[in-house]
C-alpha cells in the first residue's frame, strides 16, 4: 500500500510541475495606427494585421505620449468579447 501511495504521490506531483511548467499564453497586440491592448490569443483577420509582442513588454515602455508617441495602450477587453482597437474604438469580430 506504501508503494502505491508513494508511486500516486510522485505521479501527482509531476503532472504539478508539468502543468506550472507550462508558458502563459498573454500577449500585447498592436496594430498598425498604434493602438496596443491585452490579449490572450492571436487573431488573423483579413486586411488586418497586429503586432505580437510578450505580455511583459508592457512593462518595459513609458507610455508617454510625447516618446511613444507610435504607441498608445487601450483598456483592457474581455477575450470572450472577441475584437480589436481601431483608432480609439473596439471593433467585435
Amino acid at each position: 500500500m506504501k508503494i502505491r501511495t508513494a508511486l500516486l504521490g510522485a505521479i501527482s506531483g509531476a503532472g504539478a510541475l508539468m502543468a506550472l511548467a507550462a508558458p502563459a499564453s498573454a500577449y500585447i497586440a498592436c496594430n498598425r495606427e498604434g493602438d496596443c491592448w491585452h490579449t490572450e490569443a492571436r487573431y488573423s483577420r483579413p486586411g488586418v494585421t497586429f503586432e505580437y509582442h510578450p505580455d511583459d513588454w508592457y512593462f518595459h515602455r513609458t507610455w508617454d505620449r510625447d516618446r511613444w508617441d507610435r504607441y498608445r495602450y487601450r483598456a483592457w477587453r474581455d477575450d470572450s468579447a472577441r475584437g480589436y482597437w481601431r483608432n480609439g474604438v473596439w471593433i467585435t469580430f
